[in-house]
């Protein structure tokens, strides 16, 4: 059995319960939990500590096999040490390369160990995990390259010393804005474009403090805590957003990257400031934006009034016309049906960008939902089989539309894309407190680098973007409603070894956060 918060077997006694779990979280060592009676021996727990060692939240692991903390390393040795003691059952301990959310890499020492079930067969896995990358870097000749680092930074010093000239013309080029502060933030220097976008003067700059430049202008909260809170604990700080009214240049919407300099020498505890001016460019998105929703809405009607027409003109048509126009007029009709679906999408996508999505929660069937979407999907495209395997008991509390919605994308997107393929699997699971569902597609595969924006805006896997008509954005509406149901949407795939969609939604009777 397992309790609210995925732990599983623990008895029905609620302060065992509490008090394994307290231990669990209280453990330096990252733990989680798999289940091996499911689909793809899911995670179903995890500890604070695994949080803090990967960087993912809890939510965005459940459901989700280990191996994704590999990244791009599938080759590693230790993934066949791992693959073997999961199917005997026998524990093992390995030291492997994994990567966090950020996509640092970390050295993983990890020890898997069985759970014996009543009936002698492996119900679960428990892993613990340590982050011992200073260890590995001490093994790799760690008094090597600490010389090495030494003699670049002395080198790199004398190289700035020598250069200094030349690398301030370069610096005076740059299309950002660029100051240099030292560390009581007055400014040493800045680039001519500073001066230009800004509107200030170089006497009035050089020297000043950055909060008492133009009469208090740059006095800014938001600036304050980029280099007084966040920069002294997490260096470099990159892409942080200021939005600003300026007295004399109005407002500005400014995107920051923070570095400080740690060398020695002139340039010791110095901290660059690059400043760029985002303000037309987001305008101009949020004019796109308004533009795609405002032109959805005006094709809208008569779309519908030309669907209107043809239909009545299908009906109208008498039994002894031209076979030929017969099969114009039901083509037109099918183009019309099309377009209907783009503008709908494109309507969609406007409304999660401005934050208008409302979704009508109620008790949902899950299980019973994907099956009837099965049906209807089978009906329009009959080339391949859809299996199911498992089954979702519990309901989900969402918008069922919304839900179906995302369900008949990922299905016709696996159909679409593997026209090669005769059949289709969809797993589905109750892991922990979620339900999760995969569609397994047999077809091109996607490749890393295009994993990392797929569920973004307008993109297309290059590689099949040619030979399938699409705008792009089925896979982002899709995520963006899963995640405000309070879930995730993800992928696992290889290039022509298909691919697995997999998304999770919370097993819950009530509303969360559901405004």
């Amino acid at each position: 059995m397992s309790d609210s918060e995925g732990l599983p077997l623990m008895g029905d006694d609620p302060a065992n319960i509490k008090l394994l779990k307290a231990a669990l979280d209280s453990s330096i060592s990252g733990i989680i939990i798999t289940d091996n009676n499911q689909f793809d021996n899911p995670i179903i727990y995890c500890n604070r500590a695994f949080e803090l060692l990967s960087g993912y939240e809890r939510e965005e692991v459940i459901g989700r096999n280990c191996r994704f903390l590999q990244g791009s390393e599938r080759d590693q040795k230790e993934r066949e040490l791992i693959r073997k003691a999961v199917l005997t059952g026998k524990p093992v301990t390995v030291e492997i390369r994994n990567y966090k959310k950020s996509g640092e890499l970390f050295w993983n020492e990890l020890y898997i160990s069985p759970i014996i079930g009543s009936s002698g067969e492996v119900t679960h896995f428990i892993g613990v995990q340590n982050d011992i990358t200073r260890r590995k870097n001490a093994e790799e000749n760690l008094v090597y390259e600490r010389n090495l680092v030494e003699q670049k930074i002395q080198s790199r010093t004398r190289e700035l010393k020598e250069n200094q000239e030349y690398l301030d013309s370069i610096i005076q080029t740059i299309r950002q804005g660029l100051i240099v502060l030292d560390p009581q933030y007055r400014v040493i220097s800045a680039n001519d474009f500073f001066f230009k976008t800004f509107k200030v003067e170089k006497r009035d700059t050089l020297g000043k403090s950055l909060y008492e430049l133009g009469n208090g202008q740059w006095n800014i909260d938001q600036l304050k805590t980029l280099l007084e809170q966040i920069l002294p604990t997490n260096n470099p700080v990159l892409d942080f957003e200021v939005d600003h009214e300026f007295p004399h240049i109005g407002r500005k919407l400014m995107l920051l990257n923070a570095h400080r300099i740690e060398l020695e020498g002139i340039f010791k505890d110095r901290i660059l400031l690059a400043i760029e001016d985002i303000t037309e460019i987001r305008a101009a998105e949020l004019r796109k934006d308004d533009f795609l929703s405002v032109s959805s809405h005006e094709l809208k009607t008569p779309l519908t009034a030309i669907k209107g027409y043809i239909q009545t003109i299908l009906r109208l048509l008498p039994s002894s016309i031209d076979p030929k126009i017969m099969a114009m007029v039901k083509k037109s009709a099918h183009q019309v049906e099309r377009l209907q679906k783009i503008i709908t999408s494109l309507l969609e996508m406007s409304r999660i960008q401005s934050g208008k999505l409302i979704l009508e929660y109620e008790k949902v069937d899950l299980d019973t939902l994907i099956r009837n979407v099965i049906d209807d999907v089978s009906i329009s495209r009959p080339t391949h089989l859809i299996e199911i395997e498992g089954t979702i008991k519990k309901p989900v509390y969402g918008d069922e539309s919304q839900i179906s919605q995302v369900l008949e994308n990922l299905i016709s997107n696996a159909i679409k894309y593997s026209p090669g393929a005769s059949k289709i699997n969809i797993n589905l699971s109750e892991v922990s407190n979620y339900a999760k569902v995969s569609i397994t597609d047999y077809g091109f595969g996607i490749s890393l680098d295009d994993q990392k924006m797929i569920f973004d805006r307008f993109f297309r896997v290059s590689t099949i973007q040619k030979h399938f008509p699409g705008m792009g954005i089925g896979l982002y509406i899709s995520a963006q409603i899963i995640k405000q149901h309070g879930g995730t949407l993800w992928v696992d795939s290889e290039p022509k070894h298909g691919a697995t969609f997999s998304f999770t939604l919370p097993l819950t009777t009530e509303r969360k956060d559901a405004e």
